[in-house]
């Protein structure tokens, strides 16, 4: 019989695996140095002050210790009300009789703060860009409505033309921005056909600006990011001898509002004429949605303006090209099947590399494996292909064009009108303005194009009485999505209360990165530290797709 063992297992080991493990741990070390040697050690920049040379020295100084003291009083303010509705919280988990006595006070405490809120997040956000776009139209001289000049006359709202006219002495200015994504033959067509009616500028904005005073930090990011490359601006020097003449004529400063649907480049157009990012502008559609006035000199003040509201009536192709995503409620199939069913289908499948398709499932099907869109289980990502098709045809980078209709004239405009909205213009310098302008477009081909079909005019809704209220289920949705329509100039005490939450409206091009395959982020998340070097190297090679679809 084995005697029974009294004594634990020694912990010794040999001396060469204990040197073996030393070793591993002077390399790691060795090498935490050499990055930290590499990244460099940052010093917090001290304050150099206001020189003794500066004019108002004292004032500002002055001003600098009042400010700090108003944050500090701020600050602490915010501290005692946080503490009071945490004593609240507590008196009410320990007797809840007390609760219907203390509810008028805490409403009474927080009803100023959450008063704008209120009113800007109940008010339905259609109405409110009615209320913006109006203001923008009565307060411009000149009214710039920016087309695509893919589908310049689906870009067209005829009831904003037609209060336009009606205002009075406002001169109505058409702008083919996008000019870049057409063929030549087609621009110049689309050119002489829409100067017959109004003066037509060819414009092509920059997109590639920094911020005004700030760094860009996420250089990557915006690259993968931009699915564009306009670096130069073309059509800027016609556009602003157009303003600059017309002021003269005018004989005093004028305002300029740029008007149009969403997804047109009204805020890049704006930018490329003050040469700096100063509206926000982005790849989702309806990100501006409030006035903001910009002075490019000091005689024209142009005025950004949130998008024309479409109307239900209109048709599907309409709906799914001119809707935001961020107040109405699209669904990514019909859209991307609508938009499908007016491009011309041997163009498509030589545009996006896939076999001939009999209906829209089948295009998406083939999409999805052709980008590499899949589910749990390996079968194809169908409603992520859609989403990916709708937001190609929404952005700036797949080029596709409108023939112009032979003969049509607008029913608010006849020969009077429209010499009185061509007066005050250069309209010969404006010709050869245009002129160079498309020389130096560097447009697709016409054969590498996709042929569209337009809908003709979009009808747009600019009485806030005609907006239709929001069906519940529309309302529960939007709740799901996490729509936030609140103003971004609210109070320092309100900002502080909604600082965790977070927007999580997300565009098209968003969406659809989330239909990619889940596998390389389980398994980056799940790998250990001393795998994840390996894994950086290798997945530009691996995961190199993913840059199509952002």
């Amino acid at each position: 019989m084995k005697r029974p063992k009294l004594k634990k297992a020694s912990k010794r080991m040999t001396c060469h695996k204990r040197y073996k493990i030393q070793k591993k741990v002077r390399e790691h070390h060795r090498k935490l140095r050499k990055e930290a040697k590499k990244r460099g050690r940052k010093k917090p920049r001290k304050d150099p002050g206001v020189p003794n040379s500066a004019p108002f020295k004292e004032a500002l100084l002055r001003e600098a210790e009042l400010r700090k003291q108003r944050l500090e009083e701020l600050k602490q303010q915010q501290k005692l009300d946080r503490q009071k509705e945490q004593d609240k919280k507590r008196r009410l988990e320990t007797d809840p009789a007390v609760e219907l006595c203390n509810m008028e006070p805490v409403k009474e405490e927080f009803g100023q703060c959450k008063a704008k809120k209120a009113k800007s997040s109940k008010q339905n956000p259609k109405r409110l860009y009615c209320q913006e776009l109006k203001k923008v139209i009565e307060a411009s001289d000149i009214v710039l409505e920016v087309l695509d000049a893919r589908d310049p006359l689906g870009c067209r709202c005829p009831q904003v033309e037609e209060a336009i006219v009606k205002g009075g002495q406002k001169k109505l200015v058409l702008v083919l921005n996008k000019s870049d994504l057409v063929p030549k033959e087609n621009l110049e067509n689309w050119l002489s056909y829409l100067t017959k009616e109004l003066p037509t500028v060819v414009f092509k904005a920059s997109t590639n600006l920094k911020d005004k005073g700030k760094r860009i930090k996420l250089v990557k990011v915006k690259k993968k990011a931009a699915p564009f490359k306009s670096e130069v601006c073309v059509g800027k020097e016609g556009l602003w001898k157009l303003l600059g003449g017309f002021q003269e004529t005018y004989g005093k400063a004028i305002h300029v509002g740029v008007i149009g649907f969403p997804n047109v480049g009204k805020s890049s157009i704006i930018n490329s004429l003050k040469q700096e990012r100063i509206c926000n502008v982005g790849v989702s559609m309806g990100l501006t949605r409030y006035m903001q006035v910009v002075p490019l000199d000091k005689q024209i003040t142009i005025i950004d303006s949130p998008s024309f509201i479409v109307s239900p009536l209109n048709s599907a192709i309409a709906l799914a090209l001119r809707s935001p995503a961020s107040i109405e409620v699209v669904k990514p199939m019909e859209a991307a099947s609508a938009i499908l069913s007016h491009a011309d289908a041997r163009q498509v499948v030589l545009k996006f590399t896939v076999p001939d398709f009999k209906n829209s499932l089948e295009f998406f099907t083939s999409f999805a494996q052709r980008r590499g869109l899949h589910q749990k289980g390996g079968s194809p990502n169908v409603e992520g292909a859609a989403k990916l098709l709708w937001s190609e045809w929404t952005g700036a980078s797949l080029g596709y064009f409108c023939h112009p209709p032979t003969s049509w004239t607008p029913p608010h405009f006849n020969e009077s009108i429209v010499t009185d909205m061509k007066w005050g213009f250069n309209l010969e310098e404006l010709e050869k303005n245009n002129a160079h302008s498309i020389q130096a477009i560097r447009g697709p081909r016409l054969a590498s194009s996709i042929l569209f079909q337009s809908s003709g005019l979009t009808n747009g809704v600019i009485e806030e009485k005609d907006i239709p209220e929001e069906l519940p289920k529309q309302k529960e949705r939007k709740q799901e999505e996490g729509g936030d329509y609140e103003d971004v100039n609210t109070d320092q005490e309100c900002v502080d209360e909604e600082g965790d939450e977070k927007s999580s409206d997300m565009s098209p091009e968003e969406e659809a990165c989330e239909a990619l395959p889940e596998d390389s982020q389980s398994d980056k998340q799940s790998a250990p530290s001393f795998i994840l070097d390996k894994m950086t190297e290798e997945e530009d090679d691996a995961y190199d797709f993913s840059t199509d679809y952002v």
